[in-house]
């Protein structure tokens, strides 16, 4: 059933609201001006988002003792590629055909990672590899824990490049099993992230500094394959990205970041392809997920955490990409307590039968933070469960204070061949979602009824669903099945 006691709000009654909030209306706080496209915003994001500047000379690995057989363990030499171009002012460490075993593999500014065609850097899969601990950001918490794969803090100008492939080993007896999935006698052993992922969680709530937060060596807390936290002009293009311990790409705190052309493919525990935090001018064009996770997930930090440092994602882009298998195309959250506004996406086809649903929205009344100013067009979508998704019963749902605010969000020119429901729009009686605005779409074949809860301001224009049109909530609830 749809509950459309909620579904209409004039706007003269949205200011009336406004004025007596702590909020100022959207058009004053985030320099959008009434009346005017919101896609000239996306415009100057692309114009803002800078290269990195990285010179031109070489440093090949093997030119520093790597061997490309396979078995050879290259962690030094490549560290000292990278130290060599450092120590030159920078450029690009080559990794040429082969594949080049390593641990961690940890950039400075003004370097290049490049990885030819017929590369292969290959991840030792031994926990132990990846100490000492690092300042890392897990599930939106900070602490003190295992290195990322490859990892950059506070850096500017970094770059990974090439035709190549990264491969960090993860598999069903490795790092994967610390999250529940492994073979039957690795389970039994019972290497499990639950007690530290608590423990951590309840760190954060009870304002332990990050700093003493050690949870890296016997916590069982996966890193991410990349992370560049708190860098500046970042780009990664043209590779290959599987096997991941965890998520596969992971900007956190940075501004100007480009991701281009890389292919993601690793089906994981926890493998999203690629989560922005707390970053700001996010370009992420021609790129390929199939990662059995979300795809792209927006992401500001979790609960306390995320309020302490209260950085919200910004102009973030989605351009031109293809969402294969995963729990969402392109998700914003859960962890969104620093917020996040002014997302564009557009031309993006997702196109499998095992994409469980195309733009979702999940948070809950722990998470609070914000979502506004969501713009999305021209989308081809196969099959899904559900097309569109605003959730704050995600997880923890209403048991919290922190109400999430989800408002403005556009969508339009949007043709999904099969959908389980259109929406699924579960807002809070107390606080609800505002302002959704649907045109252009037609939906060949809907299975359920859509369902609507707590929407102020949801409006249609040109919804065609089952080949009915749709002029209102009501019409999602007695559509021909």
């Amino acid at each position: 059933m749809v509950d459309i006691s909620m579904v209409s709000i004039q706007r003269r009654e949205l200011l009336k609201l406004l004025a007596g909030a702590s909020i100022a209306p959207l058009w004053v706080t985030t320099g959008y001006c009434a009346g005017t496209d919101p896609w000239d915003q996306e415009k100057l994001i692309r114009s803002q988002i800078k290269a990195p500047a990285i010179p031109e000379q070489n440093f090949l690995i093997t030119n520093f003792g790597a061997l490309g057989d396979g078995k050879t363990d290259c962690t030094k030499p490549i560290a000292d590629a990278i130290a060599a171009a450092t120590t030159s002012g920078g450029g690009r460490v080559v990794v040429p055909a082969g594949v080049f075993m390593t641990g961690p593999v940890h950039l400075e500014s003004h370097i290049d990672l490049h990885l030819e065609k017929g590369a292969t850097l290959s991840f030792i899969p031994e926990p132990e590899r990846y100490l000492p601990a690092v300042f890392t950001r897990w599930e939106g918490v900070e602490f003190m824990g295992l290195s990322p794969l490859i990892y950059a803090y506070d850096k500017t100008d970094v770059a990974i490049t090439g035709e190549g492939t990264l491969d960090g080993g993860a598999d069903e007896t490795h790092w994967w099993p610390w999250a529940g999935k492994g073979t039957a006698e690795i389970a039994e052993v019972q290497f499990t992230q639950k007690p530290a992922r608590d423990r951590l969680f309840a760190d954060a709530e009870a304002g332990v500094p990050p700093e003493k937060r050690l949870y890296a060596e016997g916590a069982y807390l996966r890193p991410p394959f990349i992370q560049l936290y708190r860098c500046q002009n970042l780009l990664i293009e043209g590779v290959t990205i599987t096997h991941s311990p965890f998520w596969l790409i992971n900007p956190v705190l940075s501004n100007s970041v480009t991701v281009r052309g890389v292919t993601c493919s690793s089906y994981g525990p926890n493998n999203d392809g690629c989560d922005p935090e707390s970053c700001k001018d996010v370009l992420i064009e021609d790129c390929v997920f199939d990662t059995g996770d979300d795809c792209i997930a927006i992401k500001s930090g979790r609960n306390a955490d995320g309020r302490r440092v209260a950085a919200p994602s910004e102009n973030i882009i989605v351009s031109n990409c293809e969402m294969k298998a995963g729990h969402g195309g392109v998700v914003m959250g859960s962890e969104l307590s620093g917020g996040i506004r002014n997302v564009f996406v557009e031309n993006c086809r997702m196109s499998s039968p095992d994409l469980e649903r195309g733009i979702r929205i999940k948070t809950n009344a722990m998470r609070g933070g914000f979502v506004e100013n969501v713009n999305v067009r021209r989308l081809n979508v196969g099959t899904v469960i559900d097309l569109i998704v605003i959730n704050f019963y995600y997880e923890e749902g209403d048991d919290g204070p922190f109400l999430p605010e989800v408002r403005n969000i556009n969508i339009q020119n949007v043709r999904c061949l099969s959908a389980r429901r259109v929406l699924d729009l579960r807002g809070f009686d107390q606080a609800p979602i505002r302002d959704v605005n649907l045109s252009g779409i037609v939906v060949q074949r809907a299975s359920m009824p859509s369902r609507v809860y707590h929407v102020e301001g949801l409006n249609f224009s040109q919804v065609t669903v089952n080949g009915r049109p749709v002029r209102r909530a009501s019409d999602l609830s007695s559509l021909s099945l």
